[in-house]
Parts: C-alpha cells; structure tokens; sequence
C-alpha cells in the first residue's frame, strides 16, 4: 500500500529544516577556546575577552577592542603561559549559566585569577560575584603533576587570594581560583609576610617521595604543604 503524498512531503520538509543556530554563549565558549593557541598570557587575556563579542552583540553592548577582536579572530600559535590559571579560567567560565548580561558578567568574573596574576585591577565586583555564585563552595586543591619519586621542575602558578598563621605560625593560603593550601604540620620553616595577599605568587610543584612544595616567587626558600 502506498504512503500518502502529504507524509513524503513532510519528511522532505523536516528534512530541509537547517540546524538550530548556536547560542551566542556557546560562540563565546568556542571562541575562548581558541585563544588558547595564544603564547604570552596578557594576549590571552584580550582574546578571551575578545571572544565575548557574540554575546555582547546580541545583547546590544558596545564592541570589543579592535585588538581583541583581532586576537580572537586569529589568535597567533605561541607557547602558552600560565597553563594552570588559563584552565581554572575556562573550568569557571563553563560553569556561568544563563544567556543574558548574567551570564556575560560570570564570563568576565571568571578571568579574575589572570587579571590577579598579570597584576590587573580585579574584575569589577558583581561580575566577581556572579563567577562566584556559579562555582562551587570551594575549589577542590589539584596535586601538581610529576614523578612521585622524583618530583617535577615545573608547577602551578598562581597569586594568592588570601592567607592566614595558625597559633604555632603555620600558614594556609587560598589561591586566586580557589584552592586551599596548608603548611605541614613538619615544616619548621614559618613565612613572614605582612604585604598584601595579592602581593605575592607562589609556585607549587612536586617535591621528592611524594612532597608538595610551595615557593614564593622573588623569595628563597621552600615551604612543604598540603591540600587544604
């Protein structure tokens, strides 16, 4: 028995039916993506920013930069900077939820640990907020990649949020995405810092038989810590 016509006709029609165009959240996404091509972390920066346009342009905001758009349209290959507090960024970023100036300010708050690092004013404060509502309560601490035995010369990066001594003069320090970092209770060797949080940038890396070792960039010296 043959198919009525009408049901051919409307399988060719829904057949012609072009895909639902992305959201201009996800063209963002894609686009801060493609930075990561992108050497120094400071044109990162821009071409993250840069990559924002879809979005602002749907919102009916004035445009990005012409740098930025330049950079996010054919970000130059380069060896990236800064690796670790690029993916705290994206991981942040993904988590913004919405379409609207909501999610575009979560998108902005999200590169705060760049801006903490090059030592750019912070990110205006709702849109800090907005990142941070979107986050969970706190950032899971990441043991730095390397060798358990032998340890690793290279590790995270990142400028401090914030810090804070114990009675006995051990430290914890939260970096700028989020993680949580403890003295050992076995280290004997006790900071004296006394400059302002995002004065200093540590570097955390793996040390022999498992360690973990914190150093403050510009000081000598190691201090053994711990996932807080």
């Amino acid at each position: 028995m043959r198919k009525p016509c009408w049901l051919l006709l409307s399988g060719l029609a829904v057949a012609a039916i072009p895909p639902a165009q992305a959201r201009p959240r996800d063209d963002v996404m894609a686009g801060a993506y493609r930075c990561g091509a992108i050497g120094p972390s400071r044109q990162w920066l821009d071409c993250y920013y840069g990559a924002a346009q879809p979005i602002r342009a749907a919102l009916g905001l004035t445009p990005v930069t012409g740098v930025q758009s330049r950079l996010a349209g054919n970000p130059p290959a380069g060896t990236p900077q800064d690796q670790a507090v690029r993916d705290a960024v994206i991981r942040e970023a993904g988590r913004c939820d919405g379409d609207g100036h909501g999610w575009l300010d979560c998108y902005y708050g999200a590169a705060q640990p760049m801006r903490l690092l090059l030592g750019l004013a912070p990110a205006p404060q709702h849109a800090q907020q907005a990142a941070a509502a979107a986050s969970p309560a706190g950032a899971a601490a990441e043991l730095p990649s390397g060798s358990w035995f032998l340890g690793a010369r290279e590790g995270l990066k990142a400028r401090l949020r914030s810090y804070s001594q114990d009675a006995s003069g051990r430290f914890t320090v939260t970096l700028a995405d989020g993680q949580v970092w403890r003295q050992m209770p076995g280290d004997v060797r006790y900071p004296h810092w006394n400059k302002p949080a995002e004065s200093y940038v540590v570097i955390i890396s793996r040390g022999i038989l498992g360690t973990i070792n914190l150093v403050v960039q510009g000081e000598t010296g190691l201090y053994k810590v711990q996932p807080g």
